[in-house]
């Protein structure tokens, strides 16, 4: 049995991909980075709503972050911040917006994007397509992972087999076993145990994020996005396509988002193997309240005395009511690695097993 992401239900698949139809590790790479790709040609802001876009209190919020991480770097010169999947800039803008003077004269901005900068960017970011060789700082990646191309595994009575899709109309089709070190991953991290269920194999994420732990001379980085931990990945996978902020099928051919959660927790297996010296695993909901963010009402007697401050001090609640709510974007997992310094003392430390449960 095989599984059409969109619906949910299982379906009929068959057991040879024909000649021609890729894994959907390659039909993703070109669907959203080819010539033509989907972030290629668009903005994701314009496709769907992410923590950046639903309140400026979210770059605010990261910018007291990332003066703990100055702090504890004992204030270099330069203090780099690297925004990585950089989207329109939003995050890097709003943070060199908010940032003390004290920090804003050091800061050393670099946006990383497939995508061309897009207009109206500071002087102050630098945008490129490629992370820097080295970082002292802080490295955000809100929702970059879950768009990195991977492979799609189900299972079978003789063991997993890769999925193969046609970019046209999304029809797939089962193929060959999956690469050994694919295999291994799978065995780790996502095992299929019985025939017709699913798993994204994680691997590039992981291969990904180590690369950018590696950089990581000095400071800490921070991977936020959809995710799952081990003991509660979902049977049939998390592949899914959005457009004009609706779900749609996720069919491979460059008109859509595609996306799937993240197994965070081989993200932070494999940041401790690339170097990282402490893990923070835990959900935005509990790293934003950690932060500041309580989404609590203003005082009523407030309205009578400063109605404006009052509508003002509402819609701010509500805001952050939004970035914490445990249902929507408050269930996002936050990873958060360091080198050479410690967690930022206002995150609470987590098992790295029991990362945030998946929501889209």
């Amino acid at each position: 049995m095989g599984y059409p992401a969109f619906t949910g239900e299982p379906g009929a698949v068959t057991d040879t991909a024909p000649q021609g139809w890729p894994t959907w590790r390659e039909a993703m790479r070109t669907a959203l980075y080819g010539e033509r790709g989907f972030y290629r040609t668009t903005r994701p802001g314009a496709h769907f709503r992410t923590s950046v876009h639903a309140s400026a209190r979210y770059g605010l919020t990261l910018t007291r972050l990332l003066v703990h991480v100055d702090e504890q770097l004992g204030h270099p010169v330069p203090v780099d911040l690297v925004d990585v999947g950089a989207g329109g800039g939003e995050l890097s803008t709003a943070i060199l917006r908010h940032a003390p003077e004290h920090l804003a004269g050091r800061l050393r901005v670099t946006a990383v994007d497939l995508a061309p900068a897009p207009d109206g960017l500071p002087d102050a970011v630098t945008w490129c397509d490629r992370l820097p060789a080295e970082v002292v700082g802080l490295v955000l990646a809100n929702e970059w992972l879950d768009n990195i191309p991977l492979e799609v595994a189900e299972g079978t009575r003789c063991g997993p087999r890769l999925v193969h899709v046609d970019p046209a109309t999304g029809t797939e089709r089962l193929g060959a076993e999956p690469a050994e070190e694919d295999a291994r991953w799978l065995d780790r991290w996502w095992p299929l145990r019985e025939p017709g269920l699913r798993a994204e194999v994680g691997r590039p994420r992981c291969l990904a994020w180590a690369a950018v732990i590696r950089r990581l001379r000095r400071g800490a980085a921070i991977a936020i996005d959809y995710a799952h931990r081990r003991e509660a990945r979902p049977p049939y996978g998390s592949l899914a396509g959005y457009r004009d902020g609706r779900p749609v099928p996720p069919i491979p051919d460059g008109g859509c988002d595609i996306t799937a959660h993240v197994a965070l927790d081989a993200c932070a297996e494999a940041g401790r193997e690339a170097g990282a010296t402490a893990t923070v695993l835990t959900d935005q909901r509990t790293a934003l309240r950690a932060l500041g963010l309580t989404g609590a009402r203003p005082p009523h007697d407030l309205a009578r005395t400063d109605p404006r401050g009052y509508v003002a001090a509402l819609c701010g609640a509500g805001e952050e009511a939004e970035l914490i709510d445990a249902d929507g974007l408050g269930g996002f997992g936050w990873l958060v690695q360091a080198a050479g310094i410690e967690p930022p003392a206002c995150l609470p430390l987590l098992a790295p097993e029991a990362p945030a449960d998946p929501v889209r």
